[in-house]
C-alpha cells in the first residue's frame, strides 16, 4: 500500500481532528484570551494549560450548537 507524499506543513492537517468552522473560530478566540491572560476556567482561576484552553474552546462551541465530537468517555 502506498501513501501519498505528505509535506511537513500538511501533515499535521492531515492527522487532525475535524471540527467544524464555527468551533474552530471559538477555539481560536479562547486560545487568544488564554495568551492574553484573561482566560478564565469555572471556578474563576486563570487558564494556563494549553490543553484546558482548548477543552474549554471545544466546550463552548458545543454550547453554541457547532459540530463537534462527543467528549471522551471517563474510565
Amino acid at each position: 500500500m502506498q501513501f501519498p507524499i505528505i509535506y511537513h506543513s500538511t501533515l499535521k492537517n492531515y492527522f487532525m481532528t475535524k471540527y467544524s468552522e464555527k468551533a474552530s473560530e471559538k477555539v481560536e478566540k479562547v486560545m487568544h484570551e488564554k495568551k492574553e491572560g484573561t482566560l478564565k476556567s469555572g471556578s474563576g482561576k486563570k487558564v494556563t494549560s494549553r490543553k484546558q484552553a482548548i477543552a474549554i474552546g471545544l466546550s463552548e462551541a458545543r454550547k453554541a450548537g457547532a459540530k463537534v465530537p462527543k467528549k471522551a468517555a471517563a474510565h
